[in-house]
C-alpha cells in the first residue's frame, strides 16, 4: 500500500486548511465546546477565525484550558481526518496557548468540517 505523503506548512487560517496539513500555526475564537467522551476527556470544540470554521478535537488537559469565547493560538497544529471531514488538532508536538482577546469576528458561513473528502488512490 503506498503511503500519502503529509505536507509540511507554516501559518494558515482556517480557509486554508487541508487534508493530512500538519505543523500548522493558527490563531482562533472558540464558538463553543462540547464534551463528547467523560471517561477519555474528549472534547469537539467549534473555532474560528475571520475566513471560516473547523471542529477542534481537545484531548485530556486541553478540555481545560479552552472556554467558550476565547482566544487560543495553536503551534504546530494538525490536520486529522474522521468520516472524511477535516478535525483540527494539536498533539504532543503541539501547544496550545490561550491568547490575547482577538480583534477579528468570526465568519461562521464556512464551515471546512462540513466539506466531504474521499480518499483517491492514484495507480501509475
Amino acid at each position: 500500500m503506498a503511503e500519502q505523503k503529509k505536507q509540511k506548512v507554516g501559518s494558515k487560517k482556517v480557509n486554508q486548511l487541508r487534508p493530512l496539513d500538519f505543523g500548522v500555526n493558527i490563531t482562533v475564537k472558540v464558538i463553543s465546546k462540547k464534551l463528547i467522551a467523560q471517561r477519555n476527556r474528549i472534547a469537539e470544540c467549534l473555532v474560528g477565525d475571520e475566513t471560516g470554521i473547523i471542529i477542534f478535537t481537545a484531548r485530556n488537559d486541553q478540555v481545560d484550558l479552552i472556554q467558550e469565547g476565547s482566544t487560543l493560538v495553536l503551534t504546530k497544529a494538525k490536520v486529522d481526518m474522521f468520516k472524511g471531514s477535516m478535525r483540527l488538532a494539536v498533539d504532543r508536538f503541539g501547544r496550545i496557548e490561550v491568547g490575547a482577546p482577538a480583534s477579528f469576528s468570526v465568519e461562521q458561513d464556512i464551515n471546512m468540517s462540513l466539506i466531504e473528502f474521499e480518499r483517491v488512490d492514484v495507480v501509475v
